[in-house]
């Protein structure tokens, strides 16, 4: 039964995400008395979606060095350089373009895993990048955003650091111990049982957190309108760049895929609760929307991705 709740809940992601905003921001009372329990929900949604993941993918480093270093440079200096200038052209609002960087900032996605796996990439380079990334970030995420937000702003970078360590780190690191000790074995027992909580989770750190940028939505201007459709340029953005440079650089279709799903997808949970934590609401705002497209421009990268193997490399296209 929970597999196919799980099932459900994958295919139903583009839809229930949105609800998921709507209902927090219509309940933005109730939500904002349950921000205490986003840590422990993120917590929770590592640790669930970390559990196929095991050092083994670390070897991946030796074969694919370059691919594994171009792919965080992608993720944590071409992104947040290309939503700096996008944001700064278009908006003239510090907090808007800090929202903006802070969203393309965060850690690659673990449900890039997910994709990877239905459009044939490289598994275990996809596992080591999303491993090497999560470690880094840490470090990588504060320093990027403590360069935008420059002296304007000051927050406290020693209790991001933290909080990215308690939520991502270093539950990654158990339930990669776990699936080390029980050689694979408690991903196919409990990791499936926690699938679908995983993605409850997701649905509800967005609906709790979408409380902040509640008094925003309640009054749609013209700029919340082009916050949401720079989110959604810049989403595409990125998987198509992955797309571009994997096909000068790498020429490996599996590779090629596995760079445009880690490249394109993104930790936007993280996102959110870092924006929010430190954050006044409008920085939330363009990090928020992240999570309205990701599901919804990855399935459509997954067609484009069968179309490209079928084009150049004359390879049959995923089922």
């Amino acid at each position: 039964m929970l597999d196919s709740i799980n099932k459900y809940l994958q295919k139903m992601m583009p839809i229930l995400t949105p609800v998921s905003l709507l209902i927090g921001v219509l309940l933005s009372d109730i939500g904002g008395q349950l921000l205490f329990l986003v840590p422990w929900l993120f917590a929770f949604m590592t640790f669930a979606g970390s559990l196929s993941m095991n050092f083994q993918g670390l070897k991946s480093f030796t074969k694919y060095p370059w691919v594994i270093l171009g792919t965080i440079a992608f993720l944590h200096i071409i992104m947040p350089v290309w939503a700096y200038f996008v944001s700064t052209v278009l908006f003239d609002d510090h907090l808007v373009t800090i929202g903006f960087v802070l969203s393309v900032a965060v850690p690659t996605g673990v449900t890039s895993f997910i994709w990877v796996s239905i459009c044939r990439g490289n598994l275990p380079l996809c596992l080591s990048i999303i491993l090497i990334d999560t470690i880094l970030s840490p470090i990588v995420m504060p320093l990027l955003v403590k360069l935008v937000v420059g002296q304007k702003i000051e927050i406290d970078t020693w209790s991001i650091m933290l909080d990215l360590l308690w939520m991502i780190v270093l539950p990654s690191i158990a339930a990669v111990l776990l699936n080390e000790w029980t050689k694979g074995s408690i991903n196919a027992t409990l990791g499936k049982k926690l699938a679908p909580f995983q993605k409850l989770s997701l649905f509800l750190i967005v609906m709790i957190n979408s409380s902040v940028i509640a008094p925003y939505l309640k009054n749609v201007t013209w700029e919340i309108a082009g916050i949401i459709a720079v989110v959604f340029v810049l989403a595409i953005s990125g998987y198509a760049m992955c797309l571009v440079l994997g096909h000068y650089l790498f020429k490996d279709p599996s590779i090629i895929t596995t760079v445009v799903f880690t490249g394109g997808m993104r930790n936007i949970a993280v996102g959110v609760v870092v924006a929010s934590t430190y954050f006044p609401g409008k920085v939330v705002m363009p990090v928020v929307f992240g999570m309205l497209f990701q599901q919804i421009i990855a399935s459509q990268f997954s067609r484009v991705l069968d179309k490209y193997k079928v084009k150049y490399e004359k390879i049959p296209a995923s089922s």
